[in-house]
């Protein structure tokens, strides 16, 4: 029951991570900014708006949004939230939520080439490509862990006794695989210098381009499945960065809480200072993450 109400409590709270990071951004430059309940305000309007299909869409472009949603819904049932055991947990559960994730991809990968237009499939060529080589780094850091830890599931390496294993079995290696996971965390959530969500030109373009033809409630559940996204990864490095257990379930989730919220700032401040990259240095910036991950997993064997 209270890995019920620990998950419902974290899924209502997803809005407000993207927030804090638009938030930052405005502060940085010296403007007050948007609401940090802004996000919650815009699902609102979606979800008041109507539905504009184009005459090329099938089946597949009505359903994707929902079940894109659905699948990051599933993925956060198998986190340990605050360290607390998951609503659910077997032996290597990571694989699963790895391609919950995938399929998601999949659907809307789907979806953008379903409307017909050139200009959704560049997009959906650069997701498919980029997403393949997060996808690597997320296996190896996973793997990488389980070797550690001697745990094979989330609830190993991630609850309260399995984190501060990593820690005391191999500091370093801990921080190389938050080095790798913050990568992915800005790949899979289409952030600076991968991505840039605040711009639209067609050069630059990756995840936005893909949701161009979505419209209302569609769109509304795509952006709530991008703050689930979001809430994982952050979630993870909360949780590594911050790998607590006061033996008191409130406050660890209170910890658990400001963990998203420092991931969060972080990503604010980087986007703050930082600039998007060329696309060719895209691809430089997921295989460095891979090769991190690799090398680390190497130099692992010889730790017990």
């Amino acid at each position: 029951m209270e890995s019920i109400i620990y998950y419902i409590l974290t899924v209502s709270l997803a809005p407000l991570f993207p927030a804090v990071i638009d938030k930052v951004k405005a502060l940085s430059v010296g403007k007050k900014g948007p609401s940090l309940f802004i996000k919650y305000y815009d699902l609102i309007r979606f979800l008041k708006k109507g539905l504009v299909y184009s005459k090329s869409t099938t089946w597949i472009f009505r359903f994707a949004p929902l079940i894109i949603m659905v699948t990051y819904l599933l993925a956060l049932l198998f986190f340990p939230i605050a360290g607390e055991k998951p609503v659910i947990s077997f032996t290597y559960d990571f694989i699963v939520v790895v391609y919950l994730f995938a399929l998601s991809r999949f659907f809307l990968l789907l979806s953008s080439l379903n409307t017909a237009s050139s200009f959704e499939g560049m997009g959906a060529s650069r997701e498919a490509f980029m997403s393949f080589l997060a996808e690597g780094s997320l296996f190896m850091t996973f793997i990488l862990a389980v070797k550690l830890t001697g745990a094979p599931s989330l609830l190993g390496i991630l609850g309260n006794p399995g984190a501060q294993v990593l820690w005391h079995q191999a500091g370093i290696f801990a921080i190389i695989s938050i080095v790798v996971l913050f990568m992915v965390l800005i790949v899979e959530n289409a952030r600076k210098p991968i991505d840039d969500p605040d711009t639209h030109l067609e050069l630059t373009m990756i995840h936005e381009v893909m949701i161009l033809d979505n419209s209302g409630p569609d769109l509304g559940l795509i952006e709530l499945g991008t703050f689930l996204k979001f809430l994982f990864f952050g979630g993870i490095l909360s949780r590594l960065i911050f790998p607590v257990d006061f033996g008191i379930g409130a406050l660890n989730y209170l910890v658990f809480v400001v963990g998203l919220f420092v991931m969060a700032f972080t990503v604010g401040i980087l986007e703050s200072i930082g600039v998007r990259y060329k696309l060719p240095r895209n691809t430089t910036f997921l295989m460095s993450s891979f090769a991190i991950a690799t090398l680390a997993l190497i130099f692992s064997i010889g730790v017990n």
